[in-house]
């Protein structure tokens, strides 16, 4: 089987509608990243456990994370189409479970359910795009799905707003029942792939140690230093108990015959390179995503509204970068465009550092806005070389590869930054409510963000120079019907 063309296969008309489909799949994770926040005290009035309630965000995170390299395994054996279906599918029940939730630990459980339809998703939207889409043409459709995420920066804490204030906590995600529906009957209706029919060895044991390892690794980064102490019992027990089942793993994968997440992945140097490129990028965007508000509501006051638009500059630049990013890789290749894009975040996440002694919204806009546009052509021309590197039945785990180490750039990075806040204002007198204590924190934390952004540049460099034709050599894929 070759490596499908416009011309080769029967998406001339069809890819239009299965991209559209693959935004709203998209829009489904991104506008749910965003809505809960602005919910979070209708839901704690209701429903009691304020305590509990930032298990809401961990567990979501957590399940997403661990998924991830299962989905994009099973997309690799059995088709791109029934994972993703699967996935919207569990979403569709999770949103459903938690709008009835009757309880804090109910919720936070039914959020574990949309987490794992949420790990299908969002790999599988991007590696179908990289299926059905040559490598000229697959940065703008990266673009358009990185829009997505832009949007949703806005809409989804609009809309918490006003479900929680005008409706109930209950329609954030009621709402997600017509968008499922619409989204797995599009891509029903309008995605076809045929893959070869065989027998496959499915990875239990690497599935189980894999996910296992990682969720008590995940468990002991979100909640060290929040839920407990860094040095107690439970957190050294996880970091360790995780450590070794993932060394169990290790030796597993090197037997399996189907291994869940092979281990020639951390062999090749373009795929290692960019996961440690997608680390950083995981880093750097929850640095500024979380710190960006609680810094402009602390020190100048303003609204969460209005710090909210603050971040919607970072995925507004994102988005753009993304879909020009094909013209600069086609030309200079991906490395350099990638240097380029992570030379733009520093000098971004520098400027918001250096300038926080002196609080600005609008200078904090414009260093959000230059920030995503270096992190747009940093993460999309990174995934489409390592996309276009391998053959389809190899595209799904390096896709998922990118993304678990985004999320894992991610969970270290709250843990990081959040250790650094906490010293900072914890040494304050009067703690969060000391305006000069927000200030120093967050410039420390936007200092550790700019450090993130230098450190992976020193990846950047790592990639291998390379032709655009040099490193496509997926030629084989699943022709659609």
């Amino acid at each position: 089987m070759n490596e499908p063309t416009r011309a080769s296969v029967g998406f001339r008309s069809e890819r239009g509608p299965i991209l559209i489909a693959l935004m709203l799949t998209t829009g489904l994770v991104a506008i749910d990243a965003t809505i809960l926040a602005t919910a979070v005290p209708s839901i704690v009035s209701d429903l009691g456990g304020f305590a509990q309630f930032p298990w809401l965000f961990s567990v979501y995170l957590l399940a997403q994370a661990v998924s991830v390299p299962v989905y994009a395994k099973l997309s690799d054996t059995l088709g791109r189409k029934p994972i993703v279906l699967v996935g919207i599918a569990l979403f569709l029940v999770g949103s459903i479970l938690c709008g009835f939730a009757w309880s804090m630990p109910a919720l936070i459980a039914f959020r574990a359910v949309q987490g794992l339809g949420a790990g299908a998703i969002q790999p599988m939207s991007m590696t179908i795009a990289g299926d059905i889409y040559t490598v000229a043409e697959r940065a703008k459709t990266q673009g358009y799905l990185a829009s997505v995420w832009a949007i949703s920066s806005v809409v989804g804490p609009t809309l918490g707003g006003v479900f929680s204030q005008f409706l109930s906590w209950r329609w954030i995600f009621f709402v997600n029942i017509p968008l499922c529906i619409l989204a797995g009957w599009m891509l029903i209706r309008t995605f076809h792939e045929s893959i070869e029919r065989r027998r496959h060895r499915i990875d239990y044991a690497g599935s189980i140690l894999l996910t296992a390892g990682m969720t008590l690794i995940i468990l002991a980064v979100l909640e060290g230093g929040q839920a407990w102490a860094w040095n107690s019992v439970w957190s050294i027990g996880a970091f360790a108990l995780g450590a070794l089942l993932l060394v169990a793993f290790a030796l597993v994968e090197r037997r399996a015959a189907e291994p869940v997440m092979p281990l020639w992945v951390f062999s090749r140097r373009l795929l290692v390179t960019t996961t440690l490129i997608s680390l950083g990028v995981g880093a750097i965007l929850i640095g500024l995503t979380s710190y960006v508000p609680t810094y402009l509501e602390g020190t100048v006051g303003v609204p969460p509204i209005v710090s909210g638009l603050a971040v919607a500059a970072l995925t507004l630049g994102w988005p753009i970068a993304a879909s020009l990013s094909g013209r600069f890789y086609l030309r200079i290749g991906f490395r350099s465009t990638a240097l380029l894009g992570t030379s733009i975040a520093i000098v971004g996440t520098a400027v918001l550092a250096l300038t926080s002694t002196h609080p600005s919204v609008l200078f904090v806009a414009i260093s959000c806005f230059v920030a995503g546009l270096g992190m747009g052509l940093i993460a999309t021309p990174t995934l489409i070389a390592a996309q276009s590197s391998v053959p389809w039945n190899e595209r799904g785990v390096v896709t998922g590869t990118n993304m678990f180490a985004r999320s894992i750039g991610s969970a270290v990075g709250v843990a990081v930054f959040g250790a650094i806040a906490n010293a900072i204002i914890g040494a304050s007198a009067s703690g969060a409510h000391d305006p000069a204590a927000v200030q120093s924190a967050s410039t420390a934390v936007f200092v550790a963000v700019a450090i993130a952004a230098v450190l992976t540049i020193v990846a950047g460099l790592s990639m291998p120079r390379s032709r655009v034709e040099d490193v496509e050599m997926g030629r084989t894929a699943a022709p659609a019907e």
